[in-house]
C-alpha cells in the first residue's frame, strides 16, 4: 500500500492536501517448480509404462502384467509360475536388453542435446555440431572397410566412439585461438569437419565391397536390433557419468544465457565449463551411436520440448529430457518393431522422419519470434 498527500499552496509550502491511496497488487508466485515435479512424475510414470507395453509387444505377445511379474521373479520378490510359455527367456534375452538401451541411448541423446543448446545458448543446436555424430560415422565405416572387425565383435563400436570422439577434441582445438574459442567459430569449423568426415565416409563407401556398403548404410540408419546385456553393460557407467557431470554442470549453464562476459563477471570459468561440457556431450553421443548406429534429431526435439514446458533452468531441464529422450526412444523402437509385421525398420530412419518436420516447425518459430534473420 503507498499513499500520497501533499499538495502545495501560493507561498510554495507544501501543505496536507487530500489523501489518495493506491493499492499496489503483487502478482502470484510462479508455479514453475510445481510444473518441473508434475512433467518429471508424468514422465516416470509414461516411461514405465512404454517399458512394460514395448516388452510385452511382439511376436510373443506378452501381457505388461506377465512383463511385470517376470521382473519380480527375477529379483527374487515372487515365485508365481509363467502364465506365458517361454516368458521369460524371451524378454530377458532379446527385449529387455533391447529396451534397456533405448533408454540409455534417448536419455543420453536427449541430455547431450541440452548440454550443446545451453554452451551455444541456442535452441537449434544439437549434438552433431562438433562433429560426432559424423566422425563416429567414419570410424565405424573405417571399421567395416579396413577389416577391423576381425579383431573382435566390438571393433566397430570401438572404432565410433574412438572416432566420434577424437573429432570432437579436434574441431574444439582447431577452433581454438588466444586462449579462449567463440561459438561462431566452433560452428564454422564444425561444419568444414562434418564436411571432410562426409567425403571420407563416401570414399570408404565407394571403396568397399557390396557387403561393406551394406554395413555402412545399415549402421549410418540405425538400429537397436540385436541388443545385448554386455553392451547395455559398456554403455551404462559411461552415460550415468555423463548425465551426473551435466547436472553439476547445471547451474554454470544457466549463467551462460547471460552471454559470456555475464557469466565471467559471475565467476565462471567459461572456458573451462566449455570444454568440459563439449567433452561430456561426446561422450553421450559416441557411447550412444557406437551401437546402434546414427540416430537423429532426438537431441534436438526433446530439450526444446522440455523448455518449452518447464523453463530453461538447466538441473531440472536435464532430468525431464532424460526422461523425455528415453521415453521418445522407447515408443520409437516399439513402432520400428511392431509397424511392419516380420520386420524391423531402422530407428534413425523414424526419428528423421519425425524430427525433420519439427525442426522445419522450430526455424519458422524461431524466425517468427525474433522477426527475422536479418
Amino acid at each position: 500500500m503507498t499513499e500520497t498527500a501533499v499538495a502545495r499552496g501560493t507561498d510554495g509550502h507544501a501543505r496536507p492536501g487530500p489523501r489518495t491511496t493506491t493499492t499496489t497488487t503483487t502478482a502470484p508466485a510462479p508455479r514453475t517448480p510445481l510444473r518441473r515435479g508434475i512433467l518429471i512424475a508424468v514422465l516416470a510414470i509414461a516411461l514405465l509404462a512404454a517399458t512394460l507395453w514395448s516388452a510385452g509387444s511382439g511376436q510373443l505377445q506378452i501381457p505388461p502384467g506377465e512383463v511385470w511379474a517376470s521382473i519380480l521373479r527375477a529379483l527374487g520378490v515372487s515365485d508365481s509360475p509363467e502364465v506365458v510359455p517361454n516368458a521369460d527367456s524371451a524378454l530377458w534375452t532379446i527385449r529387455f536388453p533391447r529396451v534397456a538401451m533405448a533408454i540409455l541411448i534417448g536419455a543420453a541423446l536427449a541430455v547431450a542435446g541440452t548440454v550443446m543448446q545451453a554452451v551455444f545458448a541456442n535452441p537449434l543446436a544439437e549434438p552433431g555440431v562438433v562433429g560426432v555424430s559424423s566422425g563416429a560415422a567414419l570410424g565405424a565405416a573405417a571399421s567395416i572397410v579396413l577389416g577391423w572387425t576381425a579383431f573382435g565383435e566390438w571393433a566397430t563400436a570401438g572404432a565410433a566412439f574412438a572416432a566420434g570422439l577424437a573429432t570432437t577434441l579436434i574441431v574444439y582445438f582447431a577452433s581454438r585461438a588466444g586462449g579462449r574459442t567463440e561459438v561462431v567459430t566452433l560452428v564454422l569449423t564444425g561444419i568444414a569437419i562434418n564436411a571432410f568426415a562426409a567425403g571420407v565416409l563416401a570414399l570408404f563407401t565407394f571403396l568397399g565391397d557390396t557387403q561393406s556398403r551394406e554395413e555402412i548404410v545399415f549402421w549410418q540408419l540405425g538400429s537397436l536390433n540385436g541388443a545385448r546385456w554386455n553392451e547395455v553393460v559398456v554403455m551404462l557407467p559411461l552415460i550415468v557419468a555423463g548425465v551426473a557431470i551435466s547436472l553439476v554442470l547445471g547451474g554454470k549453464l544457466d549463467l551462460f544465457s547471460l552471454g559470456e562476459r555475464g557469466a565471467r563477471h559471475l565467476g565462471v570459468h567459461v572456458e573451462r565449463v566449455r570444454i568440459v561440457s563439449i567433452v561430456v556431450v561426446a561422450v553421450l553421443t559416441c557411447a550412444a551411436v557406437a551401437f546402434a548406429g546414427i540416430i537423429a534429431f532426438v537431441g534436438l526435439i526433446v530439450p526444446h520440448l522440455m523448455r518449452m514446458v518447464i523453463g530453461p533452468a538447466h538441473r531440472p531441464l536435464i532430468v525431464a529430457g532424460a526422461l523425455g529422450g528415453a521415453l521418445l526412444l522407447v515408443l520409437a523402437d516399439l513402432f520400428a518393431r511392431t509397424a511392419v509385421p516380420m520386420a524391423d525398420l531402422p530407428i534413425g530412419m523414424l526419428t528423421s522422419l519425425v524430427g525433420g518436420p519439427f525442426f522445419f516447425w522450430l526455424l519458422r518459430r524461431t524466425r517468427k519470434r525474433s522477426g527475422g534473420w536479418g
